[in-house]
């Protein structure tokens, strides 16, 4: 037999073997298929960016057909849900006991202002304490009294005297529903999960149990070795990775408009990036619980914080930027976003997967020369 028949048999029986490993360690198609059900229903539902029926206080302090019709305004928006309020001390008294988030004020000179085309201004008040629940409260404030004033405005037969006209378009997320925002960045921090705990225990699990010193003695290559561990717990994340979108697609209910095979293979390339940086600390950690737990610190929680799942990395300071283009699910996401929500965009896809090709060969560099280091 030649030397490349020799070396095919090595390869399939290391891989052989991990596949049997896998199949009697039921913890590892736990991390591959019930894991993601898991993350994708607590985020999926229970997880919301949505501002919706926000309770608010309206306060009319001379009642008539326009500060009802104002107030109806509020009552049919799906943002709001307003409670009604006598005196603005009975307001200020349930805005401080958190009733309410926010409260309008129509003084009583607000009607006869407005029929005289003098200013009619409204009094709003907003909690503060969450700055962005605030803005939002905010922005649907102005835009429901922005929109009631226009359809008096016609109603009257007048014309809105305003200098800017907004029309507005929202691109991609048209029912601005944050699962849809959630659940594709969402499958980047479970590929992150599935690679990195799955083989950061690998080559830990053989120091621990002793099996490393037979390892070391059979005519096995390093490489072999190494493409042997990574080859079964590949097709298992990538299983992981397809169950994970169909649950997206199916189950959720996000749209993916870009190609399915594109983001396989994106999602082949983030996988392998993510093994090889848990199959690095398995081999840096000799001990399984050390492992694992210094990959859910170094994989998992840079990509919950500093990938754009959850929070913009444009509002983050600069330094913090830099360091985002340190962690691969920056790029992923991104990826995966664009790929469910906007289609194959090719200037973002292709600069995203630059990136992690060169991620994946500088890890493996740092896998090939510790494995040399360490085992041989």
């Amino acid at each position: 037999m030649n030397k490349n028949s020799n070396s095919r048999m090595r390869l399939l029986g290391m891989v052989r073997k991990e596949s049997w490993q896998i199949l009697r360690d039921p913890s590892s198609i736990a991390i591959a298929f019930v894991m993601p059900v898991v993350l994708l229903f607590l985020f999926g539902y229970g997880v919301s960016l949505d501002a919706r029926h926000i309770p608010v206080g309206i306060v009319i302090e001379q009642p008539d057909l326009a500060s009802r019709s104002l107030a109806g305004s509020f009552e049919r928006s799906e943002f709001f849900s307003p409670l009604y309020f006598n005196a603005i001390q009975d307001a200020e008294k349930a805005f401080d006991e958190r009733k309410i988030e926010g409260i309008i004020w129509l003084r009583n000179n607000f009607s006869s202002n407005l029929l005289s085309g003098q200013p009619a201004p409204i009094g709003v008040i907003v909690n503060g304490v969450d700055s962005n629940q605030a803005s939002i409260t905010r922005g649907y404030i102005q835009g429901t009294w922005l929109a009631w004033l226009t359809l008096y405005a016609q109603v009257q037969g007048r014309t809105l005297s305003m200098p800017i006209e907004l029309q507005q378009r929202v691109w991609f997320n048209a029912a601005l529903s944050s699962r849809l925002f959630l659940v594709p960045g969402l499958i980047a921090i479970i590929m992150t999960l599935i690679g990195s705990l799955l083989t950061a225990m690998v080559v830990a699990r053989e120091w621990e149990r002793g099996t490393m010193e037979a390892l070391m003695v059979t005519p096995l290559r390093m490489g072999e070795m190494l493409v042997g561990k990574l080859i079964p717990y590949f097709v298992l994340g990538m299983g992981g990775m397809l169950f994970s979108v169909a649950l997206a697609v199916w189950q959720f209910e996000v749209p993916l408009r870009g190609s399915f095979w594109l983001l396989v293979v994106c999602s082949a390339l983030f996988m392998l990036v993510a093994l090889l940086i848990g199959l690095l600390i398995s081999i840096v950690s000799k001990n399984q619980f050390v492992a694992g737990l210094i990959a859910i610190i170094v994989t998992f929680l840079p990509a919950f914080i500093l990938s754009g799942f959850l929070f913009d990395i444009n509002s983050m300071p600069a330094p913090i930027q830099m360091i985002t283009h340190l962690v691969p699910a920056r790029y992923f996401v991104a990826i995966l976003q664009t790929l469910f929500l906007a289609g194959d965009v090719w200037p973002v896809i292709l600069s995203n997967m630059g990136a992690l090709f060169l991620m994946l060969i500088f890890f493996f560099a740092l896998v090939w020369k510790k494995s040399r280091k360490r085992l041989e």
